[in-house]
């Protein structure tokens, strides 16, 4: 048996769940948002817990029944909490600030480099080398936060660039010149 699929996920007062053919409708304080749920997989309700049971042993289905738990898990976070997303820049010169919905940053280019702020997203800048990306859709914050990350990954002799908030970076020895 999956040992994520098993656990029950427990609903916390403010949030709706709606079964609507083969989507889970996750509502809470923050927003709505929706999960796949696939055939195979059943999910009962109970009180304030909801549990995910597979009808079958087939191995495409316990493939998907830890799946389906952990995905409906992130819904019910995001839509109570939220997440969020922390990138550090690193370099001489290298600034970031919002301009209207637009993040504009300075990397080291010869122009400065603009990233729109998608839809469900918002980007903060706290100083002017730390960015904030937060959202309730987990998958959405972390394709945004590796999207502003890949425009200026950090190198490994120096570190310039942008780096999530706990990432450590690899560094390596310059060249050691001729003796």
């Amino acid at each position: 048996m999956s040992r994520v699929g098993k656990n029950p996920v427990a609903l916390p007062e403010k949030v709706e769940v709606n079964l609507q053919g083969d989507k889970i409708e996750v509502k809470g304080p923050l927003g709505a948002l929706q999960t796949p749920i696939y055939p195979g997989i059943k999910m009962d309700k109970d009180g304030n817990t909801v549990v995910f049971v597979r009808e079958s042993e087939e191995k495409e289905i316990i493939a998907l029944h830890g799946l389906v738990r952990a995905l409906f898990n992130n819904c019910v976070q995001g839509v109570t909490k939220g997440w969020e997303k922390n990138l550090e820049l690193f370099g001489v010169g290298y600034r970031a600030q919002m301009k209207g919905n637009n993040l504009v940053m300075n990397l080291g280019f010869s122009h400065d480099v603009i990233f729109p702020q998608p839809e469900g997203i918002t980007i903060t800048v706290t100083d002017q080398l730390k960015v904030k990306v937060t959202g309730i859709d987990r998958q959405l914050v972390g394709q945004v936060a590796a999207n502003i990350r890949s425009l200026k990954e950090p190198e490994p002799y120096k570190g310039k660039g942008i780096k999530y908030a706990n990432e450590s970076i690899r560094r390596k020895a310059g060249k050691t010149g001729k003796k």
